[in-house]
């Protein structure tokens, strides 16, 4: 029988303390190996060309160079996977969202009070991220790897409301901040799930709403979908929904356990989204890792909405846009570059079966 292989991790982190609760917390799984710690940028690039790390986790604030001007630097020529590990301040909700557009694949938040106490509380879950984040491919990142442009896409006529639901996770951050500028600034309404932690979606929207025609902000519980109107659900605690109240679609934030190890979770906007606007939706899938929007894509599907996913080639992990297509709720799997458009044309025609589905 072979023996799995271990993730080889590179620790980077000012704070010997923080070091130490990680190193003693990954080393605890035998799937992990800590091949190496840094307390600076300059030394972890040694180590990095030495070692050949399969992840880094790198902190964001850090003296001399902070971790985003690092990771700016070596994933052009050297792309890793890389966890951010943050504290979340103001100052760090912004720079950890700049890292996320900048090939981190994950962000973890460091416990500002009782550091001691409360970081080796998350080890188990930092350990199943970092293991996560091994398997992502980062490759695109490269200097000179290509990258499509994405066009405006055109705006529509008068329509009564619509409603675009996405579900991104691992690289969604990048993908969303590619893809909401082409949207018209009357496209119907959008509701996102991002799979992010609380403290970081109030800023990851106002950065997106610095990029669109859009109007784009982080949901409130009764905010009503229209059009022009861009929907972000809050990170942590909540579950986000779609709900209709007459001819209107309104926003619920509700509680409830995770599902799919996720709150806010895709699947349960995307259920929500079939039940209240059903034809009236279309839907899509952007690169993340595991199965969250899967069932609930079907469920869309089935109510006589559009749908679509992010194919591999763009993708930064495969794994959400292949399992809603192998579930068979998506009609179509395209670049992410052709997204925007698909999702718009969905109220002009409804599209057939494309032939990526029948290949």
């Amino acid at each position: 029988m072979v023996s799995k292989k271990t993730v080889r991790v590179l620790i980077v982190d000012d704070s010997a303390l923080v070091r130490r609760i990680l190193s003693d917390g990954m080393r605890s799984d035998p799937e992990i190996e800590v091949i190496g710690e840094a307390a600076n940028p300059y030394i972890a690039r040694d180590l990095m060309v030495e070692l050949e790390p399969d992840v880094i986790t790198l902190d964001v604030e850090m003296p001399r160079m902070d971790g985003i001007t690092f990771l700016k630097r070596f994933m052009p020529v050297m792309p890793i996977p890389t966890v951010m590990i943050s504290s979340l301040t103001q100052e760090g909700e912004r720079i950890t969202l700049e890292a996320l557009e900048s090939g981190a694949v994950d962000i973890i938040s460091k416990p500002q009070l009782g550091l001691v106490d409360e970081l080796p509380k998350l080890l188990a879950d930092i350990n199943r991220r970092v293991k996560a984040a091994a398997q992502v491919n980062v490759s695109h990142f490269k200097r000179n790897a290509v990258r499509r442009e994405i066009e405006p896409v055109a705006s529509l006529g008068e329509t009564t409301d619509k409603v675009i639901a996405i579900g991104a996770s691992t690289g969604g951050v990048e993908a969303l901040a590619r893809i909401m500028p082409a949207f018209p600034a009357n496209a119907p309404g959008i509701v996102i799930v991002q799979h992010m932690p609380g403290g970081f979606t109030a800023s990851f929207a106002a950065r997106l709403n610095s990029l669109c025609a859009m109007h784009v902000k982080e949901a409130e519980h009764g905010d009503r979908i229209l059009p022009g109107h861009v929907f972000l659900a809050p990170g942590g605690n909540q579950h986000m929904v779609v709900e209709r109240s007459g001819g209107q679609y309104r926003i619920a934030l509700i509680e409830g356990d995770p599902v799919n190890y996720s709150r806010p979770a895709v699947d349960v906007l995307f259920h929500s989204v079939a039940k209240a606007a059903g034809v009236n939706t279309a839907a899509a899938i952007l690169t993340g890792m595991g199965k969250d929007g899967a069932e609930g894509m079907l469920a869309i599907f089935r109510a006589g909405g559009s749908t679509v996913v992010q194919d591999e080639a763009s993708s930064v992990v495969f794994g959400m846009p292949q399992v809603a297509y192998s579930l068979g709720g998506a009609q179509n799997i395209v670049p992410l570059e052709q997204i925007p458009a698909m999702l718009m044309s969905a109220f002009i025609r409804r599209p057939s079966l494309n032939n990526n589905r029948n290949s």
